[in-house]
């Protein structure tokens, strides 16, 4: 995560059931579902005044931070997320065995 991120707070919005970091002023999010011990990461969107810096990036490494701390498996339907963690194999260890895709991480 470019360092510009770090200190910025990861809000998980429960009434909109998004995880979201705030910058400039716009939020990016990402839509979640969940049951007690599994979540499902469904979309994620960064407004374009805040695209192509590393936004979305940061957004899910923040949400894997989060899900881990709180021993929640993932689901990674999310294409994105799904991107992010085929190219960082190290977070595979939160995605549910028994998902679809597992194999194809």
């Amino acid at each position: 995560m470019r360092s510009e991120f770090e200190h910025i707070p990861l809000v998980k919005n429960q009434d909109k059931k998004r995880f979201q970091i705030t910058i400039d002023g716009h939020d990016a999010f990402i839509e979640y579902k969940e049951t007690a011990q599994q979540t499902a990461l469904v979309h994620t969107e960064v407004p374009e005044a805040i695209g192509g810096r590393g936004v979305a990036a940061a957004l899910v490494e923040k949400t894997l931070n989060h899900l881990e701390a709180h021993h929640n498996t993932l689901l990674p339907i999310c294409p994105y997320v799904f991107a992010y963690i085929k190219k960082h194999p190290e977070w595979k260890r939160l995605v549910d065995k028994r998902f679809k895709g597992y194999d194809n991480l």
